[in-house]
């Protein structure tokens, strides 16, 4: 579910529980600046699915200035550390989730939202053999959906 990040960024971490993002940060070895801090604070303080264009906006929005290329900077330091996991759906946008934890999405093709599906929700009887040497690393899955006709 994508959270309003309007709401998010008018709150201070502390009341919305315990997230310290600059510690986060911090023991990830990113080094904190005020930027990644308001980037990191925006994305991390519920589970949700941003776009950079719609961190960004909400940033703007805020009274932030942060430019575009420092906010997908920013974002792909947090994926690369673990902090969101980046998804890519249509090829054109990627989508930034700060639910890390395994799971799957069901995707709303009309209003392009991402909701969250439990793993014990889905169940594969059979995967195929991987290929020699190699091992399956994880499963991605997205479901979409559509208005019924």
């Amino acid at each position: 579910m994508v959270a309003n990040p309007e709401v998010l960024l008018s709150q201070s971490p502390a009341a919305q529980g315990p997230i310290d993002a600059a510690a986060r940060l911090q023991a990830c070895g990113i080094r904190v600046t005020a930027q990644r801090l308001q980037i990191a604070q925006l994305l991390l303080t519920a589970p949700q699915h941003l776009s950079a264009d719609q961190v960004a906006e909400a940033l703007q929005r805020a009274g932030m200035r942060v430019s575009k290329a420092t906010v997908y900077n920013t974002l792909n330091l947090l994926a690369a550390h673990g902090l969101v996991h980046q998804l890519s759906l249509d090829g054109q946008r990627s989508w930034y989730d700060s639910n890390v934890q395994a799971h799957y999405h069901f995707h709303d093709e009309t209003s392009g939202a991402l909701i969250d599906v439990a793993l014990p929700e889905v169940q594969f009887s059979k995967l195929p053999t991987p290929p020699p040497g190699m091992e399956v690393a994880g499963i991605d899955m997205v479901i979409r959906l559509r208005p019924q006709a």
